[in-house]
């Protein structure tokens, strides 16, 4: 297993971890479970009993539920340094949601009572989970009202909008979404058809809004995107 200060840039930069100095980092890593797994592999199941609550070290994780007829619907991808699952199980719960791997992963999940006992030892860790926990109550809520109030143009916008924010990267032709993202994939997660997804990206192709291909889209207008999006 690899060394937890190999992370350090990505921990400095977690909210998980805010407020921590980088020498205790390596003491609240090392009472957790380190796992590695591949592309397309399954950390923990919906419905499964939730047993850890994970922080991503390396990659990034899908989660999703499945529909009765076996669909996919993407509810959130979470990157480096970033918390999953603490709800969950802090109540006692089943896993709510599938979590899949998206590229190499490598994650360090911790249990409750081991998670509580990091808490009474380091205070900044019990708000930090709160402020995470309201910042996904917060997202969730404002795709609930896209889906509820705005037409699927404005949603699609919005959804490359919220992903390029959270895992942009500038090149030359634009801000590349910096991992393979399919249409189909954008449609699980916009809640519309792979055909309405293609239609759309087609059409901002042709206005020169972004590049896509191969499972790869390039925000190469970002302003003209946040303008459709926020008047359209």
């Amino acid at each position: 297993m690899s060394d937890p200060t190999q992370f350090s840039d990505t921990l400095s930069r977690s909210e998980f971890l805010a407020g921590i100095s980088k020498h205790e980092h390596t003491n609240i890593l090392g009472r957790g479970k380190r796992i590695k797994l591949n592309k397309g592999k399954i950390l923990f199941r919906e419905g499964d009993p939730a047993i850890r609550i994970y922080i991503v070290l390396k990659g990034r994780l899908k989660l999703y539920k499945l529909h009765e007829q076996g669909k996919e619907a993407i509810i959130r991808y979470i990157n480096c340094d970033e918390l999953t699952a603490a709800i969950a199980v802090f109540k006692n719960k089943a896993y709510p949601v599938t979590a899949e791997t998206v590229g190499e992963v490598e994650v360090i999940g911790w249990d409750k009572a081991t998670m509580h006992k990091l808490m009474l030892e380091y205070a900044p860790i019990a708000i930090n989970m709160l402020n995470a926990a309201i910042s996904r109550i917060d997202d969730l809520q404002t795709r609930y009202l896209e889906l509820c109030t705005e037409q699927v143009e404005q949603r699609v916008g919005r959804s490359l909008l919220r992903i390029m924010k959270q895992s942009g990267r500038k090149t030359k032709d634009g801000i590349l979404i910096d991992f393979k993202l399919s249409r189909q994939d954008l449609a699980d997660y916009t809640g519309t058809t792979l055909f309405t997804v293609s239609r759309i990206l087609s059409n901002w192709e042709k206005t020169g809004w972004i590049k896509s291909g191969r499972e790869r889209i390039t925000i190469t207008d970002p302003h003209a995107l946040v303008s459709f999006s926020e008047l359209g």
